[in-house]
């Protein structure tokens, strides 16, 4: 039996960080006054600004963000000073980017707890006092064209581009239907790799929601998406600006990131964080068309975009996690008109197919199942293959369930009909999962040589989530062909040889609310949105993964309509055996799963893996490093440093005979951020910076 890591009391840094400054901003207070309704108003207006993003802008909280109203949070604080509140506020708030000043955190503070009145005992307003409405709201950015150009001698992308794209180009998430993240472009080597440097960069915003984004390039345009919506074409050879469009929102919504772009014949797809699909003309960014793919209203979002198939913009969603009648879903859109054409439900009520998979829970209260990462497609089975997140709330005790109630379709693959939707076949990696340890990323495709004699090639599809666990699934049928632990996890106390279907730990199983669970890895993963490449010519997997663990907590929540949530605090801890390094790049043979070489360090890495066919592996990471290794080896043979975290999906692209690499930096983002900044403190990258980065090689 795998047993809980022993975490020494030292570790939980962020809690004697939080406390420690608390502390001290507690004794910077004057005695204990109470918050005033003039006070609630002003701190209304700022957390609409800087906290309703993630918190939602009734207080009851969304994913990693958690409420801040209800019996729970009433309880906490009911007997404390207005100025413990506020400290810890400052301390702690937001968890990325910049501090809330003394005052702004005494508004908000008070924003808060005048909307949780009464809380009479603690110094507050007595329950007659009403918060006044907000004097100011954030002003809204301008929508629309906001540079005029025109694409010169534009090229429509067609269906056979999608499946066979031109070397020189990036034409979608992960650069093919297959997901590989590899670039064929063989300019740049082992051998002249030092000669790399800067063509040009280009600034991007650094508000509204972390910058984790992925370039489209096509015939010498670079396509890019920043946050708030802002959608721009560049000369990718000059860096000009050539159009910008701004679709919104105007604010961030949850992490506020969008990480990718889909492009077909004339048009650029663009998925928002508030959840709907605009068409753009790639032309001149005129909008062509805009869908709601559901209400933001109930807290619907999305940070991942579509992938084209048959004319078809497919795309998941995110925001599930909200008690009520609806549910995530994975849908398509005709190009040319928006229209809906299909949808699948990721969450199977009763009466479905899977429906007797979530015991005893009521319908309006089985959450979760986002599809937050864009899919993958193979045109000879003619099937598009998606990971689903997990169910919510994250701990089966806060749910409602139980360790045996798998809730379909949930931490499952699924591989789908791109013409109807209709389900092929789907794989659950952790029926049940408890610990927020889901399989939502990348999945990538490979036909690699089969294990058993005289068997020929099998075709595979590989994906691995936050536990770490690397799994091989065939393709074809969702047969399980094996996997591999690539961190060190205390999850799972074993795997069935058969079918793949994990253990949990008996404490896991019999989990408690306001019981604390240990867990390696954490919620940073193992692995998250930072995707692995397959690298063609040697037949490995280059994987970006985490190391850290944490203690989780379940609350008891209210079952109401609008509430929900993750329903979890958690405790973050450095990884036992790892030397404080949180940051792991490996390499493993796709065919035997076998490491073939690490290499580990302090600093997470923050990117996507971009291998190349002139035998490198680039990749970025919190500590500003950008670096290209040796694929074959795990030896670094170049690296620069950029402005701030090197964060996004690195490319690869060519305009005449010279290959291009590029990247981003940027800010924000979920656990792969905070936990870090939780555990390795002395990493601090500056609070601005958000830049897309162009590199060549000098003559």
């Amino acid at each position: 039996m795998r047993q809980a890591p022993r975490l020494r009391s030292g570790q939980a840094l962020l809690l004697v960080a939080i406390a420690t400054l608390a502390t001290s901003l507690i004794a910077q207070q004057p005695s204990s006054t109470p918050f005033t309704a003039q006070q609630a108003g002003s701190g209304r207006v700022v957390y609409d600004a800087r906290c309703a993003s993630c918190h939602q802008p009734d207080l009851r909280g969304s994913g990693e963000a958690p409420p801040l109203s209800g019996n729970r949070f009433r309880s906490r604080w009911l007997d404390r000073r207005p100025e413990e509140l506020t400290a810890y506020i400052q301390a702690a708030m937001p968890p990325t980017g910049t501090r809330l000043s003394g005052v702004d955190a005494i508004n908000v503070a008070a924003f808060v707890a005048l909307t949780n009145r009464p809380l009479g005992t603690n110094g507050a307003a007595p329950a007659a006092t009403t918060v006044p409405a907000a004097a100011a709201s954030k002003p809204s950015t301008t929508r629309g064209l906001s540079v005029f150009g025109h694409v010169e001698n534009y090229v429509p992308v067609t269906e056979e581009m999608l499946k066979n794209p031109p070397p020189g180009d990036w034409l979608m998430a992960r650069r093919t239907y297959q997901g590989w993240s590899y670039s064929p472009l063989d300019q740049i080597t082992r051998a002249n790799v030092g000669r790399l440097h800067l063509a040009w960069s280009w600034a991007m915003n650094d508000q509204d929601g972390a910058n984790q984004t992925m370039p489209l390039v096509h015939n010498g345009i670079i396509y890019l998406v920043g946050t708030a919506g802002t959608v721009q074409a560049l000369n990718a050879k000059t860096g000009d600006l050539i159009w910008q469009q701004d679709v919104g929102p105007d604010e961030a919504i949850g992490i506020g990131a969008m990480r990718n772009l889909a492009i077909y014949e004339d048009r650029v797809l663009v998925a928002t964080t508030d959840a709907r699909l605009v068409a753009l003309d790639a032309v001149n960014g005129r909008q062509l068309w805009e869908t709601a793919i559901e209400n933001h209203a109930k807290g619907f979002a999305n940070s991942g975009g579509p992938i084209v198939v048959h004319g078809r913009a497919i795309n998941g969603l995110g925001g599930c996690d909200r008690y009520g009648p609806e549910r995530c879903f994975i849908s398509a859109y005709d190009v040319v008109t928006g229209k809906l054409v299909w949808k699948f439900n990721t969450v199977a009520h009763d009466g479905e197919r899977g429906g007797d998979t979530w015991g005893e829970l009521p319908d309006h209260f089985r959450k979760g199942g986002e599809t937050w990462i864009a899919g993958s497609y193979d045109p000879d089975l003619n099937l598009t293959y998606w990971g689903v997140a997990q169910a919510k709330p994250w701990m089966h005790a806060s749910r409602g369930t139980s360790a045996r109630d798998a809730g379909l379709y949930t931490s499952s693959t699924l591989a789908l009909n791109p013409d109807d939707g209709t389900l092929a076949w789907y794989y659950q990696h952790a029926p049940g999962e408890t610990l927020d340890l889901d399989e939502v990323f990348e999945r990538v495709l490979v036909d690699v040589p089969s294990t058993s004699l005289g068997a020929g090639r099998v075709q595979a599809l590989f994906t691995i989530g936050k536990a770490g666990i690397l799994w091989k699934l065939d393709r074809k049928t969702g047969a399980y062909l094996g996997h591999r632990e690539t961190v060190f996890q205390n999850v799972f106390d074993s795997f069935d040889p058969k079918t793949g279907v994990p253990t949990y730990r008996a404490d896991i199983i019999e989990q408690h609310v306001d019981q604390w669970v240990q867990s390696c890895p954490s919620t940073e993963g193992g692995h998250n949105w930072q995707a692995m490449s397959y690298h063609q010519p040697t037949g490995v997997l280059v994987i970006p993964l985490s190391q850290s663990c944490m203690e989780m907590s379940g609350r008891k929540l209210e079952r109401q309509d609008g509430g929900g949530g993750a329903g979890a605090d958690r405790r973050f801890f450095e990884m036992p055996g790892s030397n404080g390094n949180i940051g792991k790049l490996a390499a493993y043979d796709a065919t035997t799963l076998k490491e073939v070489w690490s290499y580990q360090q302090r600093a997470p890495f923050l990117t996507s893996v971009l291998s190349t066919a002139g035998g490198l592996a680039f990749v970025g990471d919190l500590d500003r490093r950008f670096r290209a290794f040796d694929v074959k080896t795990g030896e670094i043979v170049w690296e620069t440093r950029l402005d701030t975290s090197v964060q996004g999906f690195p490319v690869s692209f060519a305009i005449g005979d010279k290959q291009y690499i590029a990247v981003t930096t940027g800010l924000g983002g979920g656990s792969p951020r905070n936990v870090p900044r939780t555990i390795a403190p002395e990493i601090r990258p500056p609070n601005s910076g958000a830049a897309l980065y162009v590199f060549e090689l000098t003559n």
